[in-house]
């Protein structure tokens, strides 16, 4: 008769991940017993103690994990400083995402009332009348972080697995809750699930056929089997053990958004609500990179000179792919949130630059191009969320005022710059910094990821960076000039309306008639200080310190890049 022994838990290890999967659990309680008059207010307050509690303990557990390289617990959950810094910026930036979800600039938030209804239908409608609220996205989005932390701390390969599915699933739902275009946002959510099950798919299958090879899911152990330490199962198919890095690294290039696994990306970032765009675009590409750094990392301490070349190849290929598609695209987009989302894969394919060395340097690089790139994306959606469309109703249109979803198109954003210079501003910083612009965080991040590929010898993939990167500055900067210099299209029609009914209420003997009611939609910015502005206030200050002053953080992902394998 066998006896169990307890495993012994480092609880200080694995506090982050408890203290947000905690609260997740408190928030699904907070739904059934707290009246519903207070149930948002307590669902905000409890995401933000707990995400902001996850940050305090990263950073106590930052001096132990750098001076012992490692905190484990068991086989299964293994901290490293790498992985400790991925889940600070995780957390930090799942912090500022929160903020966002609960702005409600123009008196209402992003989210349906009742999801689950029917677009349209009249139960719909009755349940917005109500004012009835989603608050349950709140629990959903700490539930899907905590499957972030722990996707970047654990080198079992099962576990891995687990944490996929956990930060995926909350993902499908919360998807599907815009308050506005219903179906546009529910065909995102379906579009996303299945092609999310179908990654993970061959992610299981990857574990599957590594196993067969090693005998075990361990990462160390899968390591030694590809260096030849050891006997295996199978032992000398070394066809079967690159199948199954494959496929697994295929699994974790989807959650990144790269080529050929990018196509997703803009119908999920323009169907879901913009503040789970932002969450989703900063931190599930931040935690999902933090799990492909540490399997091919891992793995790649066993590689033979073929092997390590095959991998390099399919990384260079991959991206290739994904800074062409990303750049090109992007720059014939019409509307702001595919030109974000072909952004971000094209993002995307500038930290994969960085990895194809297997080298601490590009450790380093891809630490500071995640917050780089975090901050100004995530800044760029919160401006994203405040830039409204405004049906008016009365003379003139002017009398009565709904405000209604975000203006997504382009021509929307025409002239913007004159309404609220100061948010202006901050986008065009975001977009400057994501472009690469000098004394901006994208500057320093994109140079230190094509510095990383040059000393692995990876020179024309770093040319190749810097062109995509070229390329990428005319929508940018495109965007810019359309905001700042491009004369708002409502402005003429204002002015136009404007004549048509002063023309209309005098009667050719000179008699006043009855004013005719025009409804029409205009394009308005949320001003005012609300927690998004709050957010892009924070993202701007931070992407000018990372570009002007970047000495500490650079000095902190040096330190995490120490990756002990």
């Amino acid at each position: 008769m066998n006896d169990f022994h307890a495993p012994l838990i480092d609880w200080a290890a694995v506090s982050p991940v408890l203290i947000v999967l905690g609260a997740g659990v408190v928030g699904v309680l907070v739904e059934a017993f707290v009246p519903a008059r207070l149930r948002r207010t307590v669902q905000v307050a409890l995401a933000l103690v707990a995400l902001a509690g996850a940050v305090v303990a990263v950073g106590l557990l930052w001096s132990s994990v750098h001076q012992s390289a490692r905190l484990s617990v068991g086989d299964s959950f293994d901290l490293t400083p790498f992985g400790l810094a991925i889940q600070g910026i995780v957390a930090a930036l799942a912090f500022l995402s929160v903020l966002v979800m609960a702005d409600r600039s123009g008196g209402q938030d992003a989210f349906a009332p009742t999801a689950a209804a029917v677009p349209g239908s009249r139960y719909e409608e009755e349940a917005r009348r109500a004012g009835l609220e989603q608050t349950e996205v709140f629990p959903l989005m700490l539930f899907s972080t905590g499957g972030m932390l722990l996707f970047t701390a654990t080198d079992d390969l099962i576990v891995l697995f687990i944490a996929l599915e956990v930060l995926s699933l909350p993902l499908y739902v919360l998807c599907a809750t815009a308050r506005r275009r219903r179906l546009l946002s529910q065909e995102a959510a379906f579009k996303y699930f299945l092609l999310g099950a179908f990654a993970s798919a061959l992610t299981i299958f990857g574990i599957a056929l590594l196993y067969g090879f090693a005998g075990s899911v361990h990462l160390p152990v899968i390591t030694d089997a590809l260096a030849g330490r050891g006997s295996t199962p199978l032992q000398g198919l070394h066809v079967l053990a690159i199948t199954g890095i494959v496929l697994v690294s295929a699994g974790l290039l989807f959650k990144v958004g790269a080529a050929p696994f990018h196509t997703w990306t803009p119908d999920v970032y323009t169907g879901a609500p913009t503040p789970i765009t932002g969450f989703m675009a900063v931190c599930t590409k931040a935690a999902a990179v933090g799990a492909l750094v540490r399997v091919l990392f891992y793995l790649g301490q066993g590689f033979d000179a073929p092997t390590r070349h095959e991998v390099q190849v399919l990384l260079w290929a991959v991206a290739i792919a994904t800074m062409a598609i990303g750049t090109i695209v992007g720059a014939v987009q019409t509307d702001i949130k595919r030109l974000l989302a072909y952004s971000s894969i094209a993002h995307a394919g500038f930290i994969i630059v960085a990895l194809v060395g297997f080298s601490e340097a590009g450790a380093k690089a891809v630490l500071f191009y995640l917050a780089a790139y975090g901050l100004a994306t995530l800044g760029a959606f919160a401006v994203v969320s405040l830039v409204r469309e405004r049906l008016t109703t009365g003379e003139g249109g002017e009398k009565d005022s709904v405000i209604l979803g975000e203006a997504t198109h382009l021509a929307q954003w025409a002239g913007i710059g004159r309404k609220a210079p100061w948010l202006t501003a901050a986008f065009a910083l975001f977009m400057l910094s994501m472009a690469g612009i000098p004394l901006t965080a994208g500057f320093l991040a994109k140079f230190g990821a094509f510095s990383a590929a040059v000393d692995a010898g990876a020179w024309p993939l770093a040319l190749l960076g810097v062109v995509a990167s070229a390329i990428s500055v005319f929508f940018y900067v495109r965007l810019i000039v359309l905001m700042v210099l491009t004369p708002a299209p409502d402005a003429g029609v204002e002015g136009a309306a404007a004549a048509e009914h002063a023309a209309a209420d005098v009667a050719p003997g000179g008699v006043a008639t009855a004013t005719q009611q025009v409804t029409r939609a205009v394009v308005t910015v949320m001003t005012g200080w609300s927690p998004a502005t709050v957010v892009v206030t924070v993202c701007a200050i931070g992407v000018v310190l990372l570009g002007v002053v970047p000495a500490s953080v650079l000095d902190l992902a040096a330190g995490a890049a120490k990756f002990v394998p």
